[in-house]
C-alpha cells in the first residue's frame, strides 16, 4: 500500500481511515460482536498505524467507549493506532426518549449530547473524550466537528459572525493542546468546503476533511483550486463521504437523507447512478473501486476515510483503496458526460 506525503501532520497516515459512526448506533444499533468484529477487521487488515476517525457526536460518545475497549481487549499498542477526534459535543444525560440531537439517526441510545463550541467547551470535549476512550488511547488528531453545520444555525447574519467568532475560539483550545504536545496536528472536517476555506484563512491547519465534496459525482473547479492551495501550503487533505452516504454504491440514502426519484433534482441523481452503473458493468470495475480511487486522483490528498457497519465490508475498502481503475474507464465516464471533461487529474 502506497503512503503519500503527509505534510505538516508529520504523521504516518495510511490511504485509507476507518471511519467509527457504526460503533454509534448510527441508523441501526449493532451488536457488540459485530462491532468488535469490525475494530478487529480494521486492525488486522492494514498495516499499523491504524487511523480511526471518531467523534463525541457519534452516539453521545458511544462510539470512542466501544473503540476504547475494543483496543484494549485486542491489546493493540498505543503506538500501533492514531485516533482522530472530531470535538464539540459533549455527553449529557438522557432524560427523555430518545437524543436531542440528530433525531432518528442515532439507535438505542442511553446518553444525549449537547453542542459545546468555545475554549472552554472543547477543553471540555478533549478531556471527556479522553475518558470515553478508557485513558489508554488518546487521539493525536483533533478537530472541531461540523462546523458549517454550527455556522447554519444561525438566525441572522449577526448571528453568524458570533457564531464563527466562536469556532475561532475553539480552534484556540486545539491550538493550545498542540503547543502543550497533547496532540500532534490539528485539522477541520465540514461537508461545506466553503467554510473550510474560511477557517483555513484564520487557523493554522495542519489538516482538512471534506465530506460529501470532492467526489466522482461532484467535483467543481473552484473546489479543485483550493486543493491545490492546500496542497502548496503541504496540508493534509482527507476525503470522505465519497459514497454520498451510500448512494454512489446502490443505497438509498444520499447525503445522509433518504430519497425517492419524486422531484427533477432526484431524478437526475438516479439517472447518472444508472449510467455510472451501466459503465462499471463495461469495465468490470466496482462502483466502490471507481468512487474511491476517483477521489485519491487529486495531488494533495492522502487518505480516504472510509465507514462500515459490516465486518466483511473492511477488507473489501482497504482493497478499493489499492485498485487501479483502467484509463479508459475514465475516458468512457466522460464520453457519456459523468465526468467533467476539465478535470485534470485522471490517468
Amino acid at each position: 500500500m502506497e503512503y503519500r506525503q503527509t505534510g505538516k501532520i508529520r504523521l504516518r497516515i495510511p490511504p485509507v481511515i476507518f471511519g467509527t459512526s457504526a460503533l454509534g448506533n448510527l441508523y441501526a444499533e449493532l451488536p457488540d460482536h459485530t462491532k468488535a468484529q469490525i475494530v478487529k477487521e480494521c486492525i488486522n487488515n492494514l498495516a499499523a498505524p491504524v487511523v480511526f476517525d471518531s467523534a463525541g457526536k457519534y452516539g453521545a460518545g458511544l462510539a470512542l467507549e466501544v473503540l476504547g475497549e475494543n483496543l484494549k481487549t485486542l491489546g493493540v499498542s498505543p503506538q500501533n493506532v492514531i485516533i482522530s477526534n472530531k470535538l464539540g459535543w459533549y455527553r449529557t444525560r438522557l432524560t427523555g426518549p430518545e437524543p436531542t440531537f440528530e433525531p432518528g439517526a442515532w439507535i438505542g441510545l442511553k446518553n444525549d449530547a449537547e453542542q459545546r463550541i468555545s475554549y472552554d467547551g472543547i477543553t471540555e470535549c478533549w478531556e471527556q473524550g479522553n475518558q470515553l476512550l478508557g485513558g489508554k488511547y488518546k487521539p493525536s488528531m483533533v478537530s472541531i466537528h461540523d462546523p458549517d453545520e454550527f455556522l447554519s444555525a444561525a438566525i441572522n447574519e449577526t448571528e453568524r459572525i458570533k457564531r464563527f467568532d466562536q469556532i475561532i475560539e475553539a480552534y484556540k483550545a486545539l491550538s493550545d493542546l498542540k503547543r502543550e504536545g497533547k496532540v500532534d496536528a490539528i485539522g477541520v472536517g465540514a461537508k461545506s468546503w466553503k467554510v473550510i476555506r474560511a477557517i483555513a484563512a484564520r487557523v493554522d491547519l495542519d489538516w482538512v476533511m471534506f465530506a460529501n465534496s470532492m467526489t466522482i459525482l461532484r467535483h467543481p473547479s473552484d473546489l479543485m483550486e483550493f486543493m491545490a492551495e492546500l496542497h502548496r501550503a503541504e496540508i493534509g487533505i482527507i476525503n470522505s463521504a465519497v459514497f454520498h452516504a451510500g448512494f454512489l454504491t446502490g443505497g438509498r440514502f444520499f447525503d445522509y437523507v433518504p430519497i425517492q426519484p419524486d422531484c427533477s433534482e432526484n431524478i437526475a441523481l438516479f439517472e447518472w447512478r444508472k449510467k455510472f452503473f451501466t459503465v462499471c458493468e463495461e469495465f468490470r470495475v466496482l462502483p466502490a473501486q471507481a468512487c474511491v480511487s476517483f477521489a485519491m486522483t487529486p495531488p494533495g490528498v492522502i487518505s480516504i476515510a472510509l465507514n462500515t457497519s459490516d465486518p466483511d465490508r473492511v477488507k473489501e475498502n482497504v482493497t478499493a483503496v489499492m485498485t487501479t481503475v483502467p484509463a479508459e474507464f475514465w475516458e468512457e465516464m466522460i464520453k457519456r458526460g459523468l465526468l467533467n471533461t476539465e478535470y485534470p487529474y485522471l490517468p
